[in-house]
């Protein structure tokens, strides 16, 4: 599959004090000793403003996770102009909508409903359609976290029309993009046309980690609809097929997806025992920045399933 890994990462609220502190952490050995201007000024230096985004925002999101507020939103803004000339549309869409879901996560709500539109105009570029679905579901969620109800539903619908118009054989993962907006958004009651396309299509895919996220996206929606019964055996299916993948990337971010659609019916504790499972094969990932990606996004969301068993 295609998908954008688009999983909004999770803020972690840690006490520091300000950014001149060194920055460590898990899996960041060779940046320890960095300060958080050090690395702003490392950020300046990539070679493409995409790259120059992307590595500003992670630095924002140290710098809010380090309570620093008022730094987060300068240096997100600083990521937002970095966006602002002319690019690869796929590429800076996609970057657009990173900074957007920090910025939104953050309040800033009138800088988020920016790059959100300039993102939505350069979709209207992108030849494939499968990344053109995605990207407007991933925009549409945000404007919903936004408080952009309209906006939300108007881009959602739009990524529905697109998904819909994919050629039969990738039809089922644009569609499960669409169906995962819509019920992040809280809004699977307008998902229902999508569903049954949706398990149309998956009816038609071979790969097991293409099912098992078809199957957990149409989960959600059936779950979110109060259809507990049909959302249960798609999450049987869809968890069948997640064991049934091979490589263990693949397999672990099957297994996230059935995971997070599972906590969304409200069964934390058989979520967490899958999400385990996921750590379990995200660990056996050969390529460090790729074990890296899929490791802390598990990890990020058994924290905050084990946090929501606390209260």
């Amino acid at each position: 599959m295609r998908p954008f890994d688009s999983c909004s990462p999770l803020l972690v609220i840690v006490i520091a004090i300000g950014s001149l502190l060194p920055v460590s952490g898990c899996g960041a050995k060779k940046k320890a000793g960095l300060t958080i201007e050090q690395r702003r000024e490392k950020a300046e230096q990539e070679k493409t403003p995409d790259r120059q985004a992307a590595a500003l925002v992670k630095v924002a999101r140290t710098q809010f996770a380090a309570n620093d507020e008022a730094g987060a939103k300068e240096t997100a803004g600083k990521a937002l102009e970095k966006l602002q000339g002319e690019g690869d549309a796929t590429v800076f869409a996609l970057r657009l909508v990173e900074v957007a879901g920090f910025l939104a996560e953050i309040g800033e709500r009138k800088p988020a409903r920016e790059a959100l539109g300039k993102a939505c105009v350069l979709a209207d570029s992108i030849a494939d359609p499968v990344r053109k679905a995605t990207l407007l579901a991933e925009a549409g969620t945000i404007f919903k976290a936004n408080t952009d109800s309209k906006e939300a539903k108007e881009t959602l619908q739009k990524a529905a029309d697109v998904a819909g118009s994919v050629e039969e054989r990738f039809r089922a993962e644009a569609l499960a993009a669409v169906a995962l907006g819509y019920t992040n958004s809280g809004m699977a009651d307008a998902a229902s046309t999508i569903v049954d396309a949706l398990l149309e299509a998956a009816k038609t895919l071979d790969e097991p980690r293409a099912k098992a996220e078809a199957l957990a996206a149409a989960a959600g929606v059936q779950a979110q609809t109060g259809k507990k019964k049909e959302a249960a055996q798609l999450l049987a299916d869809a968890e069948a097929a997640a064991r049934s993948v091979d490589r263990a990337e693949s397999r672990a971010y099957a297994i996230l997806a059935v995971a997070m659609a599972t906590s969304g019916t409200g069964d934390t504790k058989q979520a967490l025992s899958l999400l385990k499972e996921a750590d379990k094969a995200a660990d056996k990932v050969p390529e460090p920045a790729s074990q890296k990606k899929i490791v802390d996004k598990v990890r990020s969301a058994m924290a905050t399933l084990e946090k929501s068993l606390k209260k």
